[in-house]
């Protein structure tokens, strides 16, 4: 893949949520109570990406483009069901997964829409 394509920011929504215990920065998460978000387990639908997370809140990108960690090696362009991976990434789900749009992967994970 071209290094002169670039989806960063493409459709980006962001909002700040209260971060539960194990957050961080680059994994999925999950509502868990009013306006905060948890990690996920695996098999669970995400609800966005923690950009940011200390404090105890955290910038949640909830749509648009974003790379997140990928397990599994199944995972490829196109519309494919994804669901977390308990361990802060995604992973192929055509079971209990959520159809998102993989715009790339990479070797480091996917971009994703969210």
């Amino acid at each position: 893949m071209s290094s002169k394509i670039s989806f960063e920011g493409i459709g980006e929504v962001v909002a700040t949520f209260a971060c539960g215990e194990g957050v961080t920065a680059g994994q999925v998460v999950k509502v868990t109570a009013d306006g905060t978000v948890g990690p996920c387990s695996a098999g669970e639908k995400f609800c966005g990406v923690a950009l940011s997370a200390e404090d105890g809140y955290g910038a949640i990108q909830l749509g648009g483009l974003v790379k997140v960690p990928v397990s599994g090696g199944e995972v490829q362009a196109g519309w494919i069901k994804l669901s977390a991976d308990g361990s802060g990434g995604v992973k192929k789900d055509d079971s209990a997964g959520v159809e998102h749009l993989v715009v790339r992967v990479e070797t480091d994970g996917a971009v994703v829409r969210l």
